[in-house]
């Protein structure tokens, strides 16, 4: 595998991911505290008895300026006892912030196994695209975490998903040179040969960023 792919060449020059690579703290929302109501800070901090009470007044639901959603905020620090309040009171799970995310797709991008396990056996669709047009299992591939796109996978994720550069799961794993996660994506059935919109395989990406 390490000789047909050429890992551990050098890249030069930036990875096609269309803007999909996650910032150097994968995931994370830049927060101004004084921004936020009562229930997103409670959900943003994990404070379940302050989620408790805000809920009271707050809706579930409820926007900030930013578009996230409490579930937002709690799926992406990671604060299990929230989410799963939030939950259990029937919040939805799909609503998406200002960058077109999901809940699901903020827990896939902070590497926050256990939100993505409860959101996705709660129906969370895996399939909504970004901004970028890059799905939960974009953000897994380049993360790389091979749990969590396996999660996806066991769900429906699609495995051949193109972002708006065309761009599958495995070619964002071949540009960043994710070496498991390409094979892992490959024993999954992934396309090694689904083109861009360039007309380029992952096997082209590969030649193009190692030479």
């Amino acid at each position: 595998m390490k000789r047909f792919f050429g890992f551990g060449r050098k890249r030069k020059g930036p990875p096609p991911s269309g803007g999909a690579s996650p910032p150097c703290n994968p995931g994370a929302y830049e927060l101004r505290e004084k921004e936020l109501g009562k229930l997103h800070r409670a959900a943003a901090s994990g404070d379940l008895a302050q989620a408790r009470q805000a809920l009271k007044k707050y809706s579930i639901d409820g926007r900030d300026k930013a578009k996230r959603t409490p579930l937002h905020l709690a799926c992406a620090n990671g604060h299990l006892e929230v989410v799963m309040y939030l939950v259990e009171n029937k919040c939805k799970l799909n609503l998406c912030d200002s960058d077109d995310r999901s809940p699901l797709m903020k827990a896939v991008q902070c590497q926050q196994e256990e939100c993505v396990a409860i959101l996705l056996a709660r129906g969370a669709d895996p399939n909504l695209a970004d901004v970028n047009g890059s799905t939960a299992l974009h953000l897994a591939a380049i993360a790389p975490n091979t749990s969590l796109a396996g999660q996806l996978l066991e769900h429906n994720a699609r495995i051949d998903a193109r972002n708006k550069m065309g761009y599958t799961p495995l070619a964002l794993a071949v540009s960043e040179h994710h070496e498991e996660m390409v094979e892992f994506l490959l024993k999954k059935g992934a396309d090694v040969h689904a083109r861009d919109q360039s007309e380029r395989t992952p096997l082209c990406l590969l030649l193009l960023l190692g030479t």
